[in-house]
């Protein structure tokens, strides 16, 4: 019986030692191997943005409303409502530390209602009727904090980023083009474009501070 115990527990201990040679080293080495490789480390580490200096300053993955330092001269993209906002019709800077979105269906008339004024609010500012003002403008993201928005969207923004820096709209469109990617493997998801990434693009382009 000891003699049987003793196998047992030797065939344990190596099995322990050779599972934790490749799950607790071989594994996580060959992972960090894998992400090291190029177009691979940035998203790796959590796809930083740096300011000119060097500065970690955010990363492309998280979208925070930027705010203009003056509301009638407004240079910058904007991203999706968010439902950890302060403004009261989540217009403004989500919260990234609180991560949540409105969780409120389409039948909740306080969401209608916030909806229908955010789309006026929107409509005003970038100087268009309401029909105009697509979806996603006027939907919180699952996240509230998410970058992208889409296309229907940056054009709508188009003209006012144009007219406020003083670049030519042609160039603005480019910008956004640049900064917009496709549907993955051409059949998934939709088109998006980066506010994140789009907004500093637009800085760096007129001399201004980053977005």
């Amino acid at each position: 019986m000891l003699t049987s115990i003793a196998r047992q527990s030797g065939t344990a201990v190596r099995v322990l030692l050779v599972m934790t040679l490749l799950l607790g080293i071989a594994y996580p080495l060959g992972i960090w191997l894998v992400s090291r490789l190029p177009g691979l480390s940035g998203p790796a580490e959590g796809s930083i943005r740096y300011s000119a200096d060097g500065t970690a300053v955010g990363s492309s993955l998280i979208g925070i409303d930027p705010v203009a330092a003056d509301p009638a001269a407004d240079p910058w993209f904007h991203t999706r409502p968010s439902a950890t906002a302060d403004d009261a019709l989540g217009l403004g800077p989500g919260d990234p530390s609180t991560s949540a979105g409105a969780n409120l269906g389409g039948f909740d008339e306080g969401l209608v209602a916030t909806v229908a004024a955010r789309r006026e609010r929107i409509a005003a500012r970038e100087g268009v009727d309401v029909s105009r003002v697509p979806v996603d403008a006027v939907s919180s993201s699952a996240s509230g904090v998410d970058p992208g928005i889409s296309p229907a969207y940056a054009e709508l923004q188009v003209p006012r980023v144009a007219r406020v820096t003083g670049l030519p709209v042609d160039a603005v469109r480019a910008l956004v083009a640049e900064h917009t990617s496709g549907r993955v493997l051409g059949l998934l998801g939709e088109p998006t474009v980066n506010t994140t990434e789009l907004n500093p693009a637009v800085a760096a382009a007129v001399g201004l501070p980053g977005g």
